[in-house]
C-alpha cells in the first residue's frame, strides 16, 4: 500500500493546485474576458486528474476500500481545495491500515 500512497499523495497536490489555477483562469476568462490561462491551463488538468484517478483507484484497490469511498476519493479532484483535505484523511487512513496490519 504504501509503494500506491506515494504516487496518490503527490498527484492530490498536484490536481489540487491546477483545480485552484484553473478556476482562477476560469474567473479571468469569463470577469475580465481574458482567454489564454484557460486554454493552456484546462488540458493540463484534465491530463493530471486522469492520472489522479488512477493512482486513486489504485490505492484503492491496494487499501480494499468500499466502493462509495473509493469514489469520494476520485471526486475530490473535482471541487477546489477538498483534494488536500481528503489526501490528509487517506494518508492517515492508510498509515492506520498499515500500522494494524504490521502489528497483526
Amino acid at each position: 500500500m504504501e509503494s500506491a500512497l506515494k504516487p496518490f499523495r503527490v498527484l492530490a497536490y498536484i490536481v489540487g493546485v491546477m483545480l485552484l489555477l484553473l478556476v482562477t483562469g476560469m474567473v479571468l476568462k469569463y470577469g475580465f474576458d481574458i482567454a489564454g490561462p484557460v486554454s493552456v491551463i484546462s488540458p493540463i488538468h484534465g491530463f493530471l486528474y486522469m492520472v489522479y484517478l488512477v493512482a486513486a483507484l489504485n490505492l484503492g484497490l491496494k487499501s480494499r476500500w468500499t466502493w462509495p469511498y473509493t469514489l469520494g476519493v476520485l471526486l475530490a479532484g473535482t471541487v477546489p481545495f477538498l483534494s488536500f483535505v481528503i489526501e490528509r484523511k487517506v494518508t492517515s487512513r492508510v498509515h492506520e491500515q498499515i500500522s494494524a496490519a504490521a502489528t497483526a
